[in-house]
């Protein structure tokens, strides 16, 4: 089984920048994509950025030149830079694990217990 631990959430102002970090149980090259997905209250999960084995990232548009997705192999971590953050960034934080687990293009998603961002005057 793997396990996600997020951290690095929390209050902050507009205009501010926060650094999440998701650390996995085990090493993050046998994944085949990483990222982090957000839920706010009344809305469905959605993208905000993933990373590839190979390093390839891809940003939901919202956040697109404001966050920043990097991978550490050798500390099994995944951490989301966010700049210029904006009252509808709020949102509960997910990092996900993905592996294909066939030619087909099955896929299985891990998930961490997420952690809470704020953004608010």
């Amino acid at each position: 089984q793997v396990q996600l631990v997020e951290s690095g959430g929390g209050l902050v102002q507009p205009g501010g920048s926060l650094r999440l970090s998701c650390a996995a149980s085990r090493r993050i090259f046998s994944f085949d994509a990483m990222g982090w997905y957000r839920q706010a209250p009344g809305k469905l999960r959605e993208l905000v950025a993933h990373i590839t084995s190979s390093g390839n990232s891809n940003y939901g548009d919202t956040v697109k030149g404001r966050f920043t997705i990097s991978r550490d192999n050798a500390k099994n971590t995944v951490d989301l830079q966010m700049n210029r953050l904006k009252p509808e960034d709020t949102a509960v934080y997910y990092c996900n694990a993905r592996v294909v687990i066939n030619v087909e293009g099955a896929i299985s998603d891990y998930w961490g217990q997420g952690t809470q961002v704020t953004v608010s005057s």
